[in-house]
C-alpha cells in the first residue's frame, strides 16, 4: 500500500505572478488563504496572465505582516507593497474566461506601478470576501466557490508525475511550471488521476477534473523566456480528448489548516483516465 505525503504547499496571491511556498496554509471557502485573491485586469476588465504577458513571471509576491509585497526577481529594488485590506471601494466587473464577477480596486498607486511595469494600462483588483464566484456546475458537488483561479480552488500534482515528465525531457523543468497548490510524494506517475475522495490531515477533498494545460507551462518562471517544452512532450503522451492533462482539480469540504508532512489518505478511488 502506497503512503502519500504532502511535500509541497503553494499559494499564488496575485493571479499569474510568482508563487509562495508555505509550511502550512489555511483552507477557506475559496481555497487556500490569500490564494489568487488579487488579479491584474486590462481596461476592459479582462484578466491578464503569463499566457500573453510572460514578464509577469518575473514579479515575485511575498507575504508581509499585514499584506503583500511584489518585487522584481532580477531587481528587488523594484517593488511595491500594500495591505491585505487595502481597496478604494470602487467596484469593477471583471472577466475570467467565461465567468464574470465583482472585484474592488486596490489602489491608484498599485495601478500606476503595474501599468508602468507592463507598459500598458492595467489595474490591480481584489475579490471581495462576500463574492460568490461558483465553480463549473458540471463538476460542482454543492455550491462551491472559487477566487480568481481559472476554475477550481485547488490543484494537486504528484512528484512522480513530474519525474515521469522530466525523464522524457532533454532539460528537466521544475514544478513551478505547473502552479500547483498541493504536491505529494508516494505512488507512481499520475496516481492523482485515480484519486476520488481523500483527506489531507483532517480536511476532505475530492478530485473532480483533470487539469488541461496551456502555453503558460512553457514560460520559465525565473527568466520569463518561452520554449516549446514541456508542453510538446506532454502532448505526446498525456493528450486526452484533444487536451493535454497534468494534475487534478479539487473541491473541498470544511475549513482548517494543512501542513507539509500531512498524510494524504485516499478514501475512494476512481479508474485511471
Amino acid at each position: 500500500m502506497n503512503t502519500f505525503t504532502l511535500s509541497g504547499l503553494y499559494i499564488y496571491p496575485i493571479k499569474s505572478l510568482g508563487g509562495i511556498s508555505l509550511p502550512e496554509a489555511r483552507v477557506e471557502n475559496m481555497g487556500l488563504q490569500y490564494d489568487r485573491r488579487w488579479m491584474l485586469i486590462d481596461e476592459e476588465g479582462k484578466f491578464i496572465t503569463q499566457r500573453k504577458y510572460a514578464a509577469l513571471a518575473l514579479l515575485q509576491v511575498s507575504l508581509t505582516d499585514n499584506g503583500l509585497r511584489v518585487s522584481h526577481k532580477a531587481d528587488p529594488a523594484l517593488h511595491i507593497s500594500f495591505a491585505f485590506t487595502e481597496n478604494t471601494g470602487e467596484v469593477i466587473e471583471v472577466t475570467i474566461w467565461d465567468d464574470q464577477c465583482k472585484s474592488v480596486a486596490v489602489s491608484e498607486a498599485a495601478d500606476q506601478w503595474f501599468s508602468l511595469y507592463m507598459n500598458k494600462a492595467v489595474r490591480l483588483v481584489k475579490i471581495p470576501e462576500q463574492e460568490k464566484r461558483q465553480v463549473d456546475p458540471k463538476y460542482a458537488k454543492g455550491n462551491e466557490i472559487v477566487g480568481f483561479a481559472d476554475g477550481y480552488p485547488f490543484l494537486i500534482i504528484s512528484e512522480a508525475s513530474l519525474a515521469g515528465l522530466n525523464s522524457r525531457l532533454a532539460a528537466p523543468v521544475p514544478m513551478d511550471r505547473f502552479r500547483p497548490n498541493f504536491v505529494f510524494s508516494g505512488g507512481e506517475a499520475h496516481i492523482e488521476d485515480q484519486f476520488g475522495t481523500f483527506e489531507i490531515g483532517q480536511l476532505k477533498f475530492q478530485a473532480v477534473k483533470p487539469c488541461a494545460r496551456c502555453v503558460l507551462t512553457t514560460v520559465d518562471q525565473q527568466t520569463a523566456t518561452k520554449s516549446a517544452e514541456p508542453l510538446k512532450t506532454l502532448a505526446a503522451y498525456r493528450t486526452i480528448n484533444s487536451k493535454v492533462m497534468f494534475g487534478q482539480n479539487l473541491l473541498h469540504h470544511g475549513a482548517g489548516t494543512v501542513h507539509i508532512g500531512d498524510e494524504i489518505k485516499v478514501t475512494q478511488w476512481k479508474a485511471a483516465i
